[in-house]
């Protein structure tokens, strides 16, 4: 039988704020000032802080990146044994469950809509409230993620209010707003950090289950963020002459694994910006070790780090050194790159793709990360500075592309839009989250990986010339294509228009 909760007293809810949903509505398109005083007068600023102490956006206002909950989303999605829901306007909701089902999600997402009404009156957390409790079945969930997007968030919908636990089955609200957390790949430590602060207060509670394959013999170092599936498989070879093991990859795939990571001996944040994860970690008496272990300094300098972290002695971390460096150097040495290139990413592991390829020989000019500099990239960008490749953290669009127009690059790895331009410009470019990303990078199996693909893409630069010789003259924006005539612009026309809407503008925000 279920048995529900007390609903919270209403006098003790924090209150809605019905400014929020004046006028035309309150939704991304209303700017993330708006969106944030909204949030603000919604008593959310303590959210909003901790996202500011979090995930630093730096001098400029923050990177482009797609909706941050896509981040989150995909974490829960590919959970075993988890529900996702999500609260949030109907188009946002259609373009996250789009995406996330072409990145191959299996799953159903449930969705809470909701108007103007229900979320002035507070219907709209009884709602998510009601759909929680039909929804916790725990012979189908161990736990059920709740997700707040722009407008609930902003309008201070208090999921913390939800009750932690229904039936045995953990009940984890969490706010991904767009005006607060910068970039989809932070938005997955948002929800890795929810799920390791209440598998963490469990932990301390009392016994909990043990990993599907029984603890593990050695002690254990847990791997921080998503990474290609033969790279944990990889590290864990070089750690075992170690007496180490490679404990679970968090965000995990099932609730129990979260126990096994925070039963480590060290984490190693190969993704360095999951700020509030490493929070949990720490506050579980567990150290930190930014990097990984890629190429041959690489390798050598975070097996040093994590021998020391876990008190293995220098004889036995040198020894295993030696074992494997060789092998490393030689695979690097056997399949050389050659030429100039350009980096650019939103995944968090571009740093440690960066300096693979300088060690493969690449003459690497610029790598450029959405995501923020933290105490455990610092290894990385040290690294990399001293061979002199500029580094840029919250890198935007912009910076991209001037770095490729300076640069000029024999090849240019980068998000969609800068690929996009460097092809228009007859520049081979790949995609780095499709063809660099999915490969691994570390030990012996990472080194090489990235020569084939980026040697191959080099060696097109004769027939992205021929291309843009043959569709030269098609024109481009306004004049793109081919036409019996071409479309001639009317600048007058455009002006005319120009004055006009500025007017209009003007004159809306005069009415009250």
């Amino acid at each position: 039988m279920t048995v529900h909760q007390p609903r919270p007293d209403a006098a003790s809810a924090p209150a809605i704020d019905a400014a929020a949903t004046q006028g035309d509505g309150l939704g991304c398109h209303s700017g993330k000032q708006a969106l944030r005083e909204a949030a603000a007068a919604a008593g959310s600023s303590a959210m909003l802080e901790q996202f500011a102490r979090d995930y630093p956006v730096g001098p400029h206002d923050k990177p482009q990146s797609m909706c941050p909950a896509f981040g989150s989303l995909r974490v829960g999605l590919r959970m075993r044994r988890t529900a996702t829901v999500l609260s949030g306007s109907a188009c946002c909701v259609y373009g996250l469950t789009f995406t996330s089902h072409f990145y191959g999600a299996r799953r159903s997402v449930g969705y809470v809509p909701f108007n103007s009404e229900t979320l002035v009156t507070g219907k709209l957390f009884e709602d998510i409230r009601e759909a929680v409790f039909q929804l916790a079945d725990p012979a189908l969930y161990d736990t059920i993620v709740v997700t707040n997007l722009c407008v609930p968030s902003a309008s201070g919908v208090p999921l913390r209010l939800l009750p932690k636990e229904i039936n045995g089955v953990r009940i984890i609200g969490i706010d991904v707003p767009g005006f607060g957390v910068p970039t989809h790949a932070e938005a997955k430590d948002v929800l890795a950090g929810a799920m390791l602060s209440y598998a963490r207060k469990e932990a301390e509670a009392g016994p909990v289950a043990a990993p599907r394959a029984g603890r593990p013999e050695r002690p254990t170092v847990a791997l921080l963020g998503e990474m290609f599936p033969a790279d944990p498989v990889g590290i864990g070879m070089l750690l075992a002459p170690l007496g180490l093991a490679a404990g679970p990859v968090v965000p995990t795939r099932e609730w129990r694994e979260l126990y096994a990571a925070l039963d480590c001996a060290v984490v190693a944040a190969i993704h360095p910006f999951y700020t509030a994860s490493i929070r949990e970690f720490e506050a579980a008496g567990r150290g930190i070790v930014g990097s990984g272990p890629v190429g041959v300094e690489g390798t050598a300098a975070w097996l040093a780090a994590i021998g020391a972290a876990c008190g293995v002695p220098a004889a036995l971390v040198g020894a295993a050194q030696n074992a494997i460096l060789p092998a490393i150097g030689a695979a690097l040495a056997s399949r050389p790159i050659g030429g100039r290139i350009t980096l650019s990413g939103y995944e968090g592991s571009e740093l440690l793709v960066a300096r693979l390829l300088v060690e493969s020989g690449a003459d690497l000019r610029y790598v450029g990360t959405a995501c923020p500099r933290t105490p455990w990239s610092e290894p990385d960008r040290a690294w990399l500075e001293q061979r002199g490749v500029l580094v840029q953290f919250r890198a935007t669009l912009e910076q991209d592309l001037a770095a490729m127009a300076e640069f000029q690059p024999d090849l240019a790895i980068g998000t969609t839009p800068v690929v996009q331009a460097a092809k228009q410009q007859g520049i081979p470019s790949l995609y780095f989250t499709n063809l660099i990303s999915a490969r691994p990078l570390f030990g012996p199996a990472g080194a090489g990986s990235l020569a084939q693909v980026v040697n191959a893409a080099m060696a097109n630069k004769d027939r992205m010339a021929a291309m843009q010789r043959f569709f030269d003259g098609v024109g481009e924006g306004d004049s793109a294509g081919i036409w019996q005539d071409t479309p001639k612009h009317h600048p007058d026309f455009r002006e005319k228009f120009a004055r006009r809407a500025a007017k209009a503008r003007a004159m809306a925000e005069e009415i009250p």
